[in-house]
C-alpha cells in the first residue's frame, strides 16, 4: 500500500496536536511524520503509534521529501514557510489563513465541495472553524432549497486561539475571579472568565472583526454564491471547547422544520439532536471530542417568511479544524490530486 510522509508546522498548538492524534485515529497511510514549530519548546516531543517524535525547529530546508504539510502555526510565519514548502514539492493543508485572500487556493469542506480540490496547485485552503461548521450544517438545505440570506451569531471557546495559553489564561482568571482578586487580561483585550467578548481578531474599516468577515468571504466561496447575504457577529465565551452557533437562515422558498430535519438527517458528518421538550439539543460541552456537526432547536422564524432559526454545535478543534485537515488530505489521496512523490510496496 502506497503511504505518505507528512509533516505537521505548528505542532504545539492545540490543531497541530490534534492533527496528530486525528492521524492515528483513523489509520492515515502514514510512512513517517515531521513535527516542526517555528516557536519550539526545547526537548518537545510527543506520541505518534507507540513512538516518541520530537519537535524539530522550522526551516526552509525541513519539507523536502514530504508529501503533503499542514500548516496550522501563525499567520507570519506560515506565509514565510509556504513558499519553501511548495518548492519542495509537498501539498500544502492551509489552516493558517493565508489562503482565504487567494482566490486561486480552494477552500474545502468535504461534505460540500470536495470536487474543488482538483483546481489546487500545491495549496489548499482548510477554512476557518466557524465557516466550516456552517457549511456543514446548511449545505445539504441549500442543496435542497437555495439559501439568500444568513446571519449567524459564533460563541467561540477560548480553544479557537489555537494555544494553550489561552485555557490556562481562563482557568487562572476564573480562580483569581472566584478569590475575589483582581484580574490582568493578556491574551484578549479583557477579562474572559465569567464575561463575553464580541471581539474575534481585528476590527476592520466596515466595522466587522476579521473572524467576522473571514466567515463571509468563505461561505460565499464554498456555496459559490458571491451574492449571498451574510451577516456574522463572532463572540469570544468562557468555554474551554466547542463552539456554538444560533443560525437564521432565508430560503428561495418556503421550508418547514420537519423538511429541513429530513435533509440534514441524509447530510454525512450532521447528528440532529433536537427535542426541546425534554430539553434536549447540543451543547458544547456535549460534542468535545466528537467529530459530528450537531444541530438542534430547528424552527419557523416567525418575523420572516421562508427562514428558519437553528442552534449548531461542534468541536472546533476537530470537525471545526484537524479532521477537516485530515479529511482534505484523505479525498486528495482517494482522488489522485494529492500525488505521492514515491512510491513503495
Amino acid at each position: 500500500m502506497d503511504t505518505v510522509d507528512i509533516g505537521i508546522l505548528g505542532a504545539e498548538g492545540l490543531v497541530g496536536q490534534e492533527i496528530l492524534k486525528i492521524l492515528e485515529e483513523r489509520r492515515f497511510p502514514v510512512s513517517s511524520v515531521h513535527l516542526f514549530d517555528t516557536d519550539r519548546t526545547p526537548g518537545a516531543e510527543f506520541f505518534f503509534r507507540h513512538g516518541r517524535l520530537e519537535v524539530e525547529e522550522a526551516t526552509s530546508d525541513g519539507f523536502r521529501n514530504l508529501d503533503v504539510v499542514f500548516f496550522c502555526d501563525g499567520m507570519d510565519s506560515s506565509r514565510r514557510l509556504l513558499p519553501a514548502a511548495i518548492q519542495a514539492g509537498a501539498v500544502v493543508i492551509d489552516d493558517s489563513g493565508v489562503a482565504v485572500t487567494d482566490e486561486s487556493v480552494p477552500l474545502i469542506v468535504p461534505e460540500a465541495n470536495v470536487e474543488d480540490l482538483a483546481q489546487h496547485k500545491g495549496v489548499v485552503g482548510n477554512p476557518g472553524c466557524s465557516t466550516i461548521q456552517l457549511v456543514v450544517a446548511l449545505f445539504p438545505l441549500h442543496s435542497v432549497n437555495p439559501i439568500k440570506r444568513i446571519v449567524v451569531s459564533t460563541y467561540q471557546p477560548v480553544s479557537c486561539s489555537g494555544t494553550t495559553a489561552a485555557l490556562k489564561e481562563l482557568t487562572a482568571q476564573a480562580k483569581r475571579v472566584l478569590e475575589g482578586r483582581r484580574v490582568c487580561p493578556h491574551m484578549y483585550s479583557h477579562q474572559i472568565a465569567f464575561n463575553v467578548l464580541p471581539e474575534i481578531d481585528v476590527f476592520l474599516d466596515n466595522g466587522y472583526t476579521k473572524e467576522e468577515w473571514r466567515i463571509v468571504q468563505e461561505t460565499r466561496r464554498i456555496l459559490r454564491d458571491d451574492s449571498l447575504g451574510i451577516s456574522a457577529t463572532c463572540v469570544r465565551v468562557p468555554v474551554y471547547f466547542g463552539q456554538s452557533q444560533a443560525v437564521n437562515v432565508e430560503f428561495d422558498s418556503a421550508i418547514s422544520p420537519e423538511e429541513a430535519r429530513k435533509a440534514l438527517a441524509r447530510a454525512p458528518g450532521v447528528r440532529i439532536l433536537d427535542d426541546p421538550s425534554v430539553s434536549f439539543y447540543p451543547q458544547p460541552w456535549a460534542a468535545s471530542g466528537l467529530n459530528h456537526v450537531f444541530v438542534g432547536r430547528i424552527r419557523r422564524d416567525t418575523s420572516r417568511s421562508n427562514s428558519l432559526s437553528m442552534w449548531v454545535v461542534c468541536d472546533n478543534l476537530r470537525k471545526g479544524a484537524a479532521l477537516n485537515a485530515v479529511q482534505i488530505a484523505e479525498e486528495g489521496l482517494r482522488r489522485g490530486q494529492i500525488k505521492y512523490k514515491r512510491r513503495r510496496a
